[in-house]
């Protein structure tokens, strides 16, 4: 077929040929050649468009999957942020908790300092013109911690109480009866050395114990203190404050302590206890 198109198309050229004049086949034939070349460009043309148009299919497949997997990534955004929001309000609630907390705290910190303040300051007057070395004391969390020497109380390695050490005795009772709902613990304790004395009790153990129930039957029957408000036990040589190798550690080794606390009640309402999660 294309054969015959280029035999006719020939065969016209040469009859052409035959009708008219040289200059006007020669321009005709230049027209025509000019016409094949166009025609040669515009197939070319439609190539490159058609070449454009797959590649621009290909980026539009591209940018459609590009854009889905943007709207995944959004629907997880939202998806998360919503139980973000929710871990936000679940934080917010938890530091709301914990402000009312520390504010609590604040408040029975304040309540403590104030009962240890107001124990202090009535310790100091009652127990005025004793001396240091003597007698210790301390208040924490509301318990009074009142430290006496055994130089005072007792002769070496006896229990019975000496009759300097009464004044003493009667301003700690003063303080016990003033704060008659609160317990009494008298503790007796000693040094490491053996008793040897034949007069003596037979070990550091009897030595303490005895030593605070003579505290204890003073503060009863001298000066007044209920009896059923008071413990008396001994800690023999197993609770020292500092080392048994010196005279003066020996020596503070050997005290009676006599602890003035809260009922047990009243004493969990001064501690920092936490309050109980729901």
């Amino acid at each position: 077929m294309r054969l015959f198109k280029i035999l006719t198309i020939t065969a016209m050229g040469l009859s052409l040929a035959s009708c008219v004049s040289q200059k006007k086949f020669d321009a005709l034939n230049l027209n025509y050649k000019q016409c094949i070349e166009d025609a040669g460009e515009r197939m070319r043309q439609i190539q490159d468009l058609k070449g454009e148009n797959s590649s621009l299919k290909g980026q539009n497949d591209l940018l459609v999957g590009q854009n889905n997997a943007l709207k995944s990534s959004l629907d997880a955004c939202l998806s998360n942020a919503g139980k973000g929001s929710a871990n936000i309000d679940k934080l917010v609630g938890e530091i709301n908790a914990s402000n009312s907390y520390i504010k609590q705290l604040i408040s029975g910190k304040s309540k403590n300092d104030s009962l240890n303040l107001a124990l202090s300051n009535k310790l100091k007057r009652s127990l005025d013109n004793v001396a240091d070395q003597d007698v210790d004391v301390k208040v924490l969390k509301g318990v009074v911690l009142i430290s006496l020497s055994d130089k005072m109380l007792y002769q070496v390695g006896k229990y019975d109480i000496q009759p300097a050490a009464a004044d003493v005795l009667a301003k700690v009772a003063k303080v016990i009866n003033d704060y008659d709902t609160y317990s009494v613990l008298i503790e007796g304790n000693t040094d490491n050395t053996p008793l040897n004395s034949a007069n003596a009790p037979k070990d550091n153990w009897d030595l303490s114990a005895l030593r605070a129930t003579a505290v204890a039957k003073v503060l009863q029957t001298q000066f007044g203190v209920n009896p059923n408000r008071i413990t008396a036990g001994g800690r023999s040589e197993y609770n020292p404050k500092t080392t048994n190798a010196s005279v003066s550690g020996r020596s503070e080794n050997r005290r009676t302590e006599i602890i003035i606390m809260p009922k047990l009640d009243e004493f969990m309402k001064l501690m920092d206890i936490a309050p109980v999660k729901k």
